[in-house]
């Protein structure tokens, strides 16, 4: 099982969580050399927005990813119902697993093609790393506001060492 990354975001809709594992599906989006002095070339330079040539900042990725999730919840429910929700997204290139808590809290991650059954693995996430971590750690904020985001070496070693056995990092 490859993972090439892992998101979770809150119930405000802000990515409080990102991690990079493998990303081959930002290589149709590399980035370009521009002329020095070129107004691509300043955007790019100064976080000037994004022309469409250049490769997506984080930030364009979560709101991307939380796009499709958020998509997809409206599609389903409006087609099967409120109670219903949707587990798995698939490409050409890539797999996007979602489990959303009762909390409102939603965990994406993004994998190859051949993994199957993720959903048991983001309910450990959360009632494992997440719940312990974060949620039962004194110091840290309940409200993640101001793009402040999970910021635990706790929660970072022990999501590593969870993933680690199940997947390929390259």
């Amino acid at each position: 099982m490859t993972i090439y990354s892992f998101w979770i975001f809150d119930r405000h809709c802000e990515c409080i969580y990102h991690k990079d594992y493998k990303r081959p599906y930002r290589q149709l989006r590399p980035k370009l050399d521009f002329p020095p002095g070129s107004i691509d070339e300043k955007k790019q330079t100064t976080g000037g927005p994004p022309t469409g040539k250049g490769p997506l900042s984080v930030d364009d990725d979560a709101k991307l990813v939380f796009g499709v999730v958020f998509s997809l919840r409206n599609i389903v429910t409006k087609l099967a119902g409120e109670k219903e929700s949707f587990f798995v997204f698939r490409t050409s290139k890539y797999k996007l697993h979602f489990y959303e808590t009762q909390t409102n809290l939603r965990f994406v991650m993004i994998t190859d093609l051949k993994v199957d059954g993720i959903r048991p693995i983001l309910e450990q996430i959360h009632a494992g790393l997440y719940v312990e971590y974060v949620i039962k750690n004194p110091l840290s904020p309940v409200e993640h506001k101001n793009g402040v985001g999970v910021n635990n070496e706790l929660f970072n070693l022990g999501l590593d060492r969870f993933l680690r056995p199940l997947s390929i990092f390259e």
